[in-house]
């Protein structure tokens, strides 16, 4: 693959032909990016090693926290954003090997469906992404949790466990649900703004 190529498919990433593509690619490469990599470090950071249960042994603490986080938020967050960037990325690495200008995705009525099913794959991708985190985390953290240990020795059975900071994770919580609807209204937004433009294109001919 050419230079060329390579600035095509980085100049159709950061600058979609709509412009509420753009919006997206600003909300989503700087706010929802840097909202994840500084605040949920600091909020998620050190929660396994304050993550405690009673009797406090480490064994069941780390027990109890696999349980209570089959996988943990940061990750499940970071797959999400690197799985929605997949179909536009697609789209604009078969537009930079095809030489397709930005101008002629919204022209074109091939390149226009194309692009159309990449946003719509978004959409889709960021509703299961909602629908797996309302499962895996809920909508409050609270702070105890009741672990189910028996099956690490009888005579725990069920244990409390305190949750770190848990008004704070329910707060950054609510923010992860409330990237994922808006980022989902702007991929709804963007393509009517695409069926909008395409028939001022058909107007206009």
């Amino acid at each position: 693959m050419s230079l060329n190529y390579i600035k095509n498919f980085y100049e159709g990433c950061l600058r979609p032909p709509t412009v509420i593509g753009q919006f997206h690619t600003l909300f989503f490469g700087s706010v929802r990016m840097f909202f994840l990599g500084v605040l949920g470090f600091a909020v998620y950071g050190n929660e396994a090693l304050h993550f405690s249960c009673d009797p406090d042994r480490r064994e069941l603490n780390l027990y109890c926290y696999n349980q209570f986080r089959p996988i943990t938020p940061q990750v499940f967050w970071a797959l999400q954003l690197v799985t929605v960037l997949v179909p536009g990325a697609v789209f604009h690495l078969y537009a930079a090997c095809k030489n397709i200008d930005q101008e002629e995705i919204l022209e074109r009525p091939m390149y226009t469906v194309f692009y159309i099913i990449s946003v719509l794959l978004r959409i889709i991708l960021e509703v299961i992404a909602f629908w797996l985190q309302s499962h895996l985390f809920g909508f409050q953290v609270h702070p105890l949790y009741m672990c189910d240990a028996s099956a690490l020795e009888k005579a725990f059975n069920v244990t409390k466990c305190m949750v770190p900071e848990h008004f704070e994770k329910t707060i950054f919580l609510s923010a992860m649900y409330t990237f994922t609807v808006i980022t989902i209204v702007l991929c709804i937004a963007e393509i009517f703004e695409i069926l909008c433009r395409r028939l001022g294109y058909l107007n206009n001919q």
